[in-house]
């Protein structure tokens, strides 16, 4: 039982890790470059991002439901890999729930964020929303590192 528990710690993250890796340098580029225009583009990518956001913070749960059930102690959710796990739910959920969701009240007001005139304040806060979801993208993936770097020290150390 140990190793399947073990087993789905490492399967959450690394489906999260994988997700994360594959819409920033796959889905969002490429929808960017294929879609006729930018809006397009940012709807199918903010689409893309809510089912990612979704299923990460799933996989997170489940990290840390496995590791509870393979440890049986509260303390070892204080562990440096479950931490970062935490840290990476946290800034999903900001991502989520506050910076995208303000992205698209602002996309609705706008229409067309690429007929928008640069000079707008609605662009202008658009363009600042976007640079914090990046960031809170970025935080996660460099948490999701950290914790798999933990997670194989961990193992390193039981052998």
């Amino acid at each position: 039982m140990t190793t399947f528990l073990r087993t789905l710690e490492f399967l959450g993250l690394g489906l999260w890790l994988g997700g994360d890796v594959f819409l920033s340098f796959v889905v969002a580029p490429g929808a960017f470059h294929v879609l006729a225009t930018r809006d397009q583009a940012g709807v199918m990518v903010g689409f893309a991002l809510t089912r990612m956001h979704i299923g990460g913070v799933i996989c997170g749960v489940i990290f840390l439901l496995a590791r509870f059930a393979r440890t049986r102690t509260f303390s070892n959710l204080a562990t440096p890999a479950a931490l970062c796990v935490l840290v990476m739910i946290a800034a999903t959920l900001i991502s989520q729930f506050t910076v995208s969701a303000k992205m698209a009240a602002l996309r609705g007001q706008m229409g067309s964020i690429q007929a928008t005139a640069a000079d707008s304040p609605l662009l202008a806060e658009f363009t600042r929303l976007h640079s914090i979801s990046v960031s809170l993208e970025s935080v996660v993936l460099l948490a999701g590192i950290a914790t798999m770097f933990f997670l194989v020290r961990e193992v390193g150390r039981l052998t």
